[in-house]
């Protein structure tokens, strides 16, 4: 998602500029702390205004930060609004400055994943035709009929993203795309969280997915995979001036062996690049790709690879 840091006007043609280069997607990050900006769910919606096809997609909402109702009804009224373009990105939480700035209670990893787990059964029987009662540990839902009801049946299509076991078991349960990313347990953007990037521990994740996923009757084929690329670059493309790198992306450059072989490092020319993530579509399975926020220099690997 662009950065809203001048005008609504150019900030709304920063979205369209998104959509004509290509891109299928826009997604947006949900933090109160470390300079975040933009509330999501809003953004979300003006994107979608003022574009045509472009898909609009949380990546993560904080389950913590909203309840399950309350979710639902926005994430319904921005499919319906939309026209069928929302994709709904729901993980446990994790960044630590988050719940201490705002009051919230940092919950051990466990409880927040339960809390999670019954949010993503809400959000599913809300979505639905029928009307929702629900008794859980963490939310009790009593004969709620889910309203506005969603464009795209049975639901628009729900992300779960993480780095542990526990919560990508979850995602290969319950979701129609899987962000495999690195283990946050911490709580901050650290080399331990980095190191989590390896090529190595990639595979395992994907291992976890797979299995988790055939272990509930589901075929790991038909699920998506998302990855996210932090250090990108291009390099017989033309580079933003103002191209800013991520904090993993500098703790990635840090260590040269993650920086020669993970799979969120993609440095090269177009077609270097494009062979690299058709090679990692073939080796992970991934095939929903963020690839950050240099869009000029990004824009000719994402011309290349459209219909392949």
């Amino acid at each position: 998602m662009p950065r809203l840091e001048g005008s609504a006007p150019a900030w709304r043609d920063g979205v369209r500029r998104i959509e004509s280069l290509g891109f299928d997607t826009v997604s947006v990050s949900d933090h109160f702390t470390r300079g975040w900006v933009m509330e999501p769910t809003a953004a979300m919606l003006a994107a979608a205004d003022a574009t045509e096809r472009l898909r609009v997609l949380s990546l993560v909402l904080g389950n913590d930060y909203r309840h399950p109702v309350l979710l639902h009804k926005t994430m319904a009224t921005i499919d319906l609004l939309s026209g069928g373009r929302l994709e709904l990105g729901l993980g446990a939480g994790w960044m630590r400055s988050d719940y201490d700035a705002a009051g919230l209670p940092y919950d051990p990893p466990a409880v927040r994943l339960d809390r999670l787990r019954e949010s993503l059964h809400v959000l599913k029987g809300l979505f639905g035709p029928d009307p929702l009662t629900f008794e859980g540990a963490h939310y009790r839902i009593t004969n709620l009929d889910g309203l506005p009801k969603p464009v795209q049946a049975p639901h628009p299509p729900l992300l779960v993203g993480g780095g542990g076991r526990r919560v990508l078991g979850l995602a290969a349960r319950e979701a129609d795309i899987v962000s495999v990313h690195c283990n946050l347990r911490r709580g901050e953007v650290d080399a331990e969280a980095a190191a989590d990037l390896s090529a190595e521990r990639v595979a395992e994740k994907v291992g976890w997915v797979r299995a988790a996923a055939e272990e509930a009757g589901r075929r790991f084929e038909e699920l998506e995979l998302q990855f996210t690329t932090y250090l990108c670059e291009v390099t017989d493309a033309p580079r933003a001036a103002d191209a800013r790198g991520s904090s993993f992306a500098k703790l990635l450059a840090a260590d040269p062996e993650l920086l020669e072989r993970s799979p969120t490092v993609l440095v090269g020319s177009v077609a270097e690049c494009v062979e690299k993530l058709q090679e990692r579509r073939e080796l992970y399975g991934f095939s929903y790709l963020n690839l950050g926020s240099d869009l000029e220099n990004v824009a000719p690997v994402v011309a290349r690879l459209r219909g392949t």
